[in-house]
């Protein structure tokens, strides 16, 4: 009988998706934080389920070869960097079998061509773009960081090793300035308070920096010196373009608001994937790695095998990423995407590279297509999706199977839902030809996948 507060010595033989060590007492499943597969750790039971429970090491007997320091002071209590006691070697062939394992065990694919994971060139300061939440310490100064695990209590951390050391110094000049001006934090549990988000944004290639303020409110005081803080602490390697803010007044967990202005400056930054330039506000979806998005959307053109005779349609195409990447190789492309400012980001960034066989249409999928086919489209060679976490929903997945593409390229965040929908077309009558896993985000457990799907031949004999 396993109780809370046992101690026991534990093997970790396996690691969940959510990267937790599982070892096993008399048979019993343990989930231990922090621990690494291939550790032997004491450790000390802290909840006990029907047939399983959690624990946490009190010390290690022997650390796993995989094992190495965590390089961030606030690994433990940040809990974004699941992976970062994890050599880099062994979070790739964690992800790689995380992406295998799903797609046989969802998706029924017992033959896999899979390719091996596609490694990022930076494991730290690889992100473009951070969100702070600011809060008040104890002391009642202004803080940030990042919330801890399951919770919205925040760990001090200004500078993220995940982000450019840049928006640390950023962060740090606005902290000095809510402190001289006496400029509240936002209060959850009163609704009280004016600044509730540090929102930084990079251009890798440009070194533009985009600075938004989420305020609850409609104002901020003293931007001249907050101006002239931020101005002090440009390089070569960054510069600032501009200061927004986004009002957000709801007591709710969403970060930005729906209405985001200027006080000074340029809303935007501009930046490039490849030879492709993108202009970026802070609502536009942009991907964090970008060394590892050039790697994905040339993998994606590698996939399509485009000979610049097709018709490309671009599901959730967003600001058009990914559209306008494949829009050199194919003779048109096709962006849908729901959210109508989307749409028209992605007619600018199409403008400014000087695109013109790419159309972009507001609205759900199912809607736009049977239109445009009334309108004189004939045929769709090739369908890209790339969606949100949770996938894409039925209708969506009907309206693929409808446009009867010859090629289906599929750009996933999550193996789950890969291998859920991937089930479904199957069912439908496509092919898995091959799949690709990518680590967008190094020392996490999150992992990028691309699938590629061709239409099955039937004989008609």
């Amino acid at each position: 009988m396993i109780n809370k507060n046992d101690i026991f010595t534990v093997e970790i033989t396996d690691q969940d998706e959510l990267g937790q060590g599982i070892g096993k007492v008399e048979g019993f499943p343990l989930f231990i934080r922090h621990a690494v597969m291939g550790d032997v750790a004491k450790v000390c039971v802290t909840k006990v389920k029907k047939t399983y429970g959690y624990g946490r090491i009190l010390e290690f007997i022997e650390k796993s070869e995989f094992r190495t320091d965590p390089a961030c002071p606030a690994y433990k209590r940040c809990g974004g960097c699941q992976l970062q006691s994890m050599n880099y070697e062994a979070q790739l062939k964690f992800k790689q079998k995380r992406v295998e394992e799903c797609l046989k065990r969802i998706g029924g694919c017992d033959e896999l061509h899979m390719e091996s994971i596609i490694a990022s060139d930076m494991t730290l300061r690889y992100r473009n773009k951070a969100q702070y939440p600011v809060g008040t310490n104890k002391n009642g100064n202004p803080v940030c960081g990042f919330y801890a695990e399951r919770t919205h209590d925040i760990i001090e951390c200004e500078d993220c090793l995940l982000s450019p050391k840049e928006f640390g110094s950023i962060v740090s000049q606005i902290l000095k300035w809510m402190k001289q001006f006496n400029i509240k934090a936002y209060d959850e549990r009163t609704g009280k308070g004016l600044i509730r988000h540090i929102f930084i944004r990079k251009g890798f290639t440009t070194k533009e920096i985009l600075l938004c303020l989420v305020i609850n409110g409609k104002k901020i005081p003293y931007t001249e010196v907050l101006r002239d803080r931020l101005e002090s602490i440009q390089t070569d390697e960054f510069h600032i373009n501009g200061l927004s803010i986004s009002e957000n007044t709801k007591r709710s967990n969403v970060i930005m608001g729906e209405k985001t202005e200027a006080v000074y400056g340029k809303p935007y930054i501009e930046d490039y994937i490849g030879d492709i330039k993108y202009r970026i506000s802070p609502m536009s979806f942009y991907q964090i790695n970008p060394g590892q998005t050039k790697k994905l959307y040339d993998k994606v053109l590698e996939y399509a095998l485009l000979n610049g005779n097709e018709t490309v349609v671009d599901l959730y195409c967003g600001t058009g990423t990914i559209s306008l990447y494949m829009a050199k190789k194919a003779g048109k492309v096709i962006g849908i995407e729901i959210i109508p400012e989307a749409i028209e980001d992605a007619k600018v960034n199409a403008a400014l590279n000087n695109i013109k066989n790419a159309e972009f249409y507001a609205g759900k999928a199912e809607e736009v297509l049977p239109e445009l086919y009334d309108g004189g489209l004939k045929q769709a060679d090739v369908v890209v999706v790339d969606p949100p976490r949770k996938g894409c929903d039925e209708t969506a997945l009907k309206t693929i199977v409808d446009i009867n593409p010859a090629k289906l390229i599929y750009v996933s965040c999550n193996p789950a839902t890969l291998a859920r929908d991937i089930k479904y077309l199957k069912e439908k009558g496509y092919v898995l030809e091959k799949t690709a896993p990518l680590d967008m985000f190094p020392n996490t457990t999150h992992v990028e996948s691309i699938a590629l799907l061709s239409r099955r031949e039937i004989d008609s004999k």
